[in-house]
């Protein structure tokens, strides 16, 4: 570079002949003139391509350095390991062209990490109506005097970015289904495809590029709402920035401004609440007005609503003799008739539905609990327990089920059972109570009259109640004749 430097100074300041020029460098003219014609000032030398003892082997190494990189770091082969088995198939060359054939090859995929991975996006726009984006979160509220753990659900549409965070105990498939019934709800209608990642809920078997084994409830509801659902490539949480960018937001928009709630009802509710609020408040960005505004504008757009997903997961159980199914180490008591026989489970996120011969037998509120150390709960209804005691009356004096009748009832019973054969009368004290109830919820009267029978189906000899008779008949078979009775 300082002798260009030298050239152009004596040619463009000293003005000095091109032949003196070359005469005092040695340089021919023709070069100098075209140093000046092109106004080099730096020089450039070409490196003449030169076959290397490694090119052979080239393909080979880069499919190993390859391999490689799908690999842990301390299971990833050095430098020397290659040459190694490189110098096994015939290659006679050095390994320093084999360390920087591989630093070579290393610095280019880096590079290509920084302008095309994860480095560089491209802006994505999405029609009205078109998309929807899904994920779940972890954070703590206080609810019920505690403060608990939640999975939320975070579910955002695509074009106008209105959103709604719903949380729940556990990240299940009734949880899943009941987030979506519940932001379509908000949303006023259903998008074309919802994107998501690879949840083990939704996916059951991630295939190469694009292939995924489904989930079929998974499908099943995706069917019912009728949009199509999109995976995104694993580790690749960027493809669904926009509730991704929402799980962040969420932190110091909603969890971190909460009050204390009684139940996980009242947190949703607020929670749905506060999200309204924040659409109003929020800026679009890219479109004029709020995202409520844009909202109002993208619902047209969306599918009118379909009736709620019967979003349950269903188990096979068989009921113990006990009249009992567990479920999560927790016990839930069945009708008497079930015992010892197979019934369905259906699981929900509030309630256990159990259901035998395509009719529901029983419900009962679902118990969660997280923590392995508290043992299992047994929840009774004394109801299914009837039909036993009126066989064996005397279970209802210590019957665990029968502890939990309404306060007014078990008053009766300790009158009741003071007196003698006062168990079976406390039996059909219960039976005819329920038998009633269960008149006025069919909406049967319970207080009908007497019916008078036709002159056709009266009786020419009325029944007689004797029991003398029984002695006749066991002294007939005591003198040999025809056995009647024993």
């Amino acid at each position: 570079m300082g002798f260009l430097k030298v050239i152009r100074t004596w040619a463009l300041r000293d003005k000095m002949p091109i032949r003196e020029i070359a005469r005092r460098t040695g340089i021919s003219r023709n070069t100098i003139k075209k140093y000046l014609r092109e106004g080099i000032v730096e020089p450039a030398f070409q490196t003449p391509d030169r076959p290397s003892k490694l090119d052979p082997y080239a393909k080979q190494l880069t499919a190993w350095l390859t391999t490689d990189q799908r690999k842990s770091r301390k299971e990833r082969r050095t430098a020397k390991l290659m040459h190694a088995d490189l110098v096994k198939l015939g290659y006679d060359g050095s390994y320093e062209r084999v360390a920087a054939f591989v630093r070579q090859w290393r610095g280019e995929r880096q590079r290509a990490h920084h302008t095309t991975d994860r480095g560089t996006f491209v802006p994505l726009v999405f029609a009205p109506g078109e998309a929807f984006q899904f994920d779940w979160s972890e954070d703590w509220a206080y609810v019920g005097a505690e403060r608990i753990k939640l999975q939320v659900a975070h579910i955002k549409l695509s074009h106008s970015r209105a959103f709604l965070v719903r949380a729940y105990l556990l990240q299940t498939h009734e949880m899943l289904f009941d987030a979506h019934w519940h932001a379509f709800r908000v949303f006023e209608g259903v998008p074309g495809r919802g994107i998501y990642d690879n949840m083990k809920t939704a996916v059951d078997k991630v295939g190469t590029g694009k292939k995924r084994d489904v989930n079929a409830r998974f499908l099943a509801m995706t069917s019912h709402y009728v949009f199509e659902p999109e995976f995104c490539n694993p580790a690749a949480g960027w493809e669904k920035g926009q509730v991704e960018k929402n799980v962040r937001d969420a932190c110091h928009r909603l969890w971190q401004v909460m009050p204390a709630f009684a139940d996980l009802d009242a947190l949703n509710d607020w929670l749905e609440e506060r999200c309204k609020v924040l659409w109003a408040e929020t800026e679009h960005g890219t479109l004029s007005g709020s995202i409520a505004d844009v909202w109002e504008d993208e619902k047209p757009a969306l599918m009118p609503l379909p009736t709620a997903f019967d979003g349950f997961v269903e188990q096979s159980k068989r009921v113990s003799p006990t009249c009992m199914v567990t479920f999560d180490r927790n016990r839930y008591s069945v009708p008497a008739s079930f015992a010892n026989r197979p019934v369905s489970l259906r699981i929900y996120p509030e309630r256990l539905v159990i259901v035998a011969e395509g009719h529901t037998i029983c419900t009962h509120e679902r118990i969660i609990e997280r923590s392995h150390r508290q043992p299992g709960r047994v929840v009774y209804d004394w109801r299914h327990y009837l039909a036993v005691v009126q066989r064996k009356p005397g279970a209802l004096r210590n019957g665990a089920p029968f502890a939990e009748m309404p306060e007014a009832f078990r008053k009766l019973q300790g009158q009741m059972l003071r007196r003698p054969g006062g168990d079976r009368e406390m039996v059909d004290i219960l039976s005819l109570v329920l038998h009633l109830l269960h008149r006025l919820v069919d909406g049967k009267p319970t207080d009908q009259r007497d019916i008078t029978p036709p002159s056709a189906l009266s009786l020419s000899k009325e029944p007689e109640a004797n029991v003398a008779r029984y002695d006749g008949l066991r002294q007939a078979r005591n003198e040999g004749g025809t056995r009647h009775a024993s």
